[in-house]
C-alpha cells in the first residue's frame, strides 16, 4: 500500500467505504474514544470539520477500545453518544484496532509512515491524529495532548500556503 486512499474501512453504519472517496483532500484521522479525559476534543475536531471542510479537510473518526476500555458501546451508542453531546457531523467508522497484531491495516501503514516521538511506531492513547495530505501521505503525526485548536493553526498555514 502506498497512500491512504489505497485502504478502506468499515463505517460507523456498517458500510465498507475507501479512502478513495476523499482523495485529494487533506485528512485529519484520529482514534477516538467516548469515555477518555481527551474526549471532549471531539468539538474541536468538530469546529475543525466545520471551518476547514470547504477549503479540503476531512476529519475522520475512529473509535478505538484498546485504551482503558474507554470506547465500550456500539457502534450505534457511539454515534448517538457523538450526535447528543458534540454534534459530530465528520465521517465515523466502526471501532477497530490501533495496535497489536490485530491493528486494523491503515492504523499499521499511518504508524509505519508517521512514526511518533523517539521513532516509536505503537500509539499511546486515544485522539492520536495523523494529518494526510492531498498525495495520500502522512504529513504529521499529534499526540493526544495536540489541541484541534493547535493543529488548526497548523491547517491555517498548510492549506493556504
Amino acid at each position: 500500500m502506498s497512500s491512504v486512499y489505497d485502504f478502506s474501512a468499515r463505517d460507523i453504519d456498517g458500510r465498507e467505504r475507501s479512502l478513495s472517496e476523499w482523495q485529494g483532500r487533506w485528512l485529519l484521522i484520529v482514534n477516538v474514544a467516548s469515555k477518555c479525559g481527551f474526549t471532549p476534543q471531539y468539538e474541536g475536531l468538530e469546529t475543525l470539520w466545520r471551518e476547514w471542510r470547504d477549503r479540503g479537510l476531512t476529519v475522520l473518526g475512529f473509535p478505538c477500545d484498546q485504551f482503558g476500555h474507554q470506547e465500550p458501546g456500539s457502534e450505534a451508542e457511539i454515534r448517538q453518544f457523538c450526535s447528543l453531546n458534540y454534534e459530530v457531523d465528520f465521517p465515523l467508522f466502526a471501532k477497530l484496532e490501533v495496535n497489536g497484531g490485530d491493528a486494523h491495516p491503515l492504523y499499521r501503514w499511518l504508524k509505519r509512515e508517521g512514526k511518533g516521538v523517539l521513532g516509536s511506531e505503537a500509539i499511546k492513547w486515544n485522539f492520536t491524529k495523523f494529518l494526510v495530505g492531498p498525495d495520500g501521505q502522512v504529513v504529521k503525526r499529534y499526540a493526544p495532548t495536540d489541541t484541534p485548536a493547535k493543529i488548526g493553526a497548523d491547517l491555517a498555514k498548510r492549506l493556504q500556503g
